[in-house]
């Protein structure tokens, strides 16, 4: 008898109906892999329109999940039992996930687990942080840039902590009165967002010149952006409306040099990915970024109904624990 894991599956897309819990023979690691017993797996809102058909080069039938922490059991001598963290494009994708007892994905794959860091608050990071420092790498954040972000979802959090590390100067907004009051709350002037014309006005009184780099975590704040950034800013978007398209001023944004920058965490395989993970995961042991609180914890087993609420709007981080 070969060993099994359980896992969830789907092996077609369009309906949440199609994820099932299954037993799959546990899979494994080839040269230069690592085999991962998962303690921990993010599910984030990717992983559910992956199941709705929303990532056209998804190949079936599939184990989804991108987000994990465990324990290395078998690969190379340096990694084994060591406990490790990672994300990346592949997974869930073209290569089964983490949703899963086990995984298998290459041993430059895994980054090595802060320790500050429980097993369910490594596996709620890694999409929301590579995201995030993706975005302030590549809009160029560093000591003293003005930055502005906007939104009060996971992403937005976890940019204004990374930035804070970085030393850049932190501006929060968000649209809704507990998303102000939350971000308020971790610290972060927060601007209460009123209409897209009044954004301008409203960064300019805290950022004389405008907002050098404005990260838009929502999809609806570029056009109003425009008007709120510095000479030669930058705009980071990491999402757009149903259709994809936005009005952009361009006029404005040319004349102040200004650029726009897509930030998508789906470029990054898993390689890339823990390269990430190893140069931030260390602020969480040097106290410097926040550890992850409100998490809701859920049986493996118990993950199909996890997935139509996060798909219903369900705002707690879920984490499934095999």
């Amino acid at each position: 008898m070969e060993p099994t894991m359980k896992a969830l599956q789907f092996s077609a897309t369009g309906d949440l109906a199609a994820l099932h819990v299954v037993d799959l023979p546990t899979p494994v690691p080839g040269a230069g892999q690592v085999l991962v017993r998962i303690k921990a797996a993010g599910l984030n809102p990717s992983d559910v329109k992956n199941v709705l058909g929303r990532f056209p080069y998804t190949t079936l039938p599939r184990v989804p999940g991108r987000d994990f922490a465990g324990v290395v059991e078998q690969g190379p001598a340096q990694l084994l039992g060591q406990e490790v963290w990672g994300t990346g494009k592949e997974l869930g994708f073209f290569a089964d996930g983490s949703h899963a007892q086990y995984v298998v994905l290459s041993a430059q794959g895994v980054a090595r687990k802060p320790r500050h860091l429980s097993f369910a608050q490594a596996a709620s990071l890694g999409v929301p942080y590579t995201t995030a420092w993706d975005a302030l790498e590549r809009s160029g954040v560093a000591r003293d840039t003005r930055l502005l972000v906007i939104g009060g979802g996971a992403v937005a959090s976890a940019a204004l902590a990374l930035a804070k590390v970085r030393g850049a100067r932190v501006l929060a907004a968000a649209r809704r009165v507990e998303q102000v009051q939350a971000l308020e709350a971790q610290g972060y002037p927060t601007l209460h967002l009123q209409q897209p014309e009044t954004l301008a006005a409203q960064v300019a009184e805290v950022y004389a010149g405008g907002a050098e780099v404005i990260f838009d975590t929502t999809g609806f704040w570029l056009p109003a952006s425009v008007p709120a950034l510095a000479t030669f800013g930058r705009i980071a978007i990491i999402a757009a409306p149903v259709d994809g398209h936005v009005q952009l001023p361009a006029l404005a944004l040319y004349r102040k040099g200004g650029s726009v920058v897509g930030i998508n965490s789906l470029l990054y395989g898993v390689e890339a990915c823990a390269a990430m993970l190893e140069q931030f995961g260390r602020y969480f042991d040097e106290g410097l970024l926040p550890l992850p609180e409100g998490l809701v914890e859920s049986p493996l087993e118990r993950g199909l109904e996890r997935y139509a609420e996060v798909n219903q709007g369900r705002g707690e981080k879920i984490i499934l624990i095999p």
